[in-house]
């Protein structure tokens, strides 16, 4: 039986995109049963607009890596600046894009699991997110498949 990796994506924006797909399609590659379930505003990862248009803001996210004070992001346009930053910074040292780790957790077989519950509160559908999710399921229906998972992961 291979091993059983359960991840929890509550994040939408660009740095918090990463760490789900990056530890999703490692695991799948390594012939792992991978599956994410995305809740809140990790749902944004899989939609299929908004997910073209993640971004980071710099305001209130003292730990980037950008040298300026926590206060000029909030000068207008910042947030498209520190999103064009850290894309040219992961471009840079060969990380692959959001769009590419979708591709290689899709291709590897990912579960993508859209939260239920959240998607009523946001006044979402099946049809918003991308053609491979799976259609959206409750917690319980995520906590019955993860139950025997090896490695379990709150993001």
């Amino acid at each position: 039986k291979p091993k059983k990796m359960a991840i929890i994506a509550t994040k939408g924006t660009l740095d918090w995109a990463y760490p789900p797909l990056i530890l999703a399609s490692t695991g799948a590659a390594l012939g792992w049963d991978v599956g994410i379930f995305f809740t809140f505003y990790g749902l944004n990862i899989i939609h299929k607009v908004k997910g073209k248009h993640l971004s980071v803001a710099p305001l209130g996210n003292p730990a980037a890596p950008i040298p300026v004070p926590n206060i000029i992001g909030a000068i207008p346009g910042m947030t498209a600046m520190a999103t064009t930053v850290m894309k040219s910074m992961f471009k840079k040292h060969g990380v692959a894009s959001i769009d590419e780790l979708m591709s290689a957790a899709i291709e590897s077989g990912v579960k993508l699991i859209p939260c239920a519950m959240t998607m009523e509160v946001f006044g979402y559908k099946d049809s918003d997110f991308l053609d491979e999710a799976e259609p959206s399921c409750g917690a319980a229906h995520f906590l019955s498949w993860a139950s025997d998972a090896d490695v379990s992961l709150f993001i």
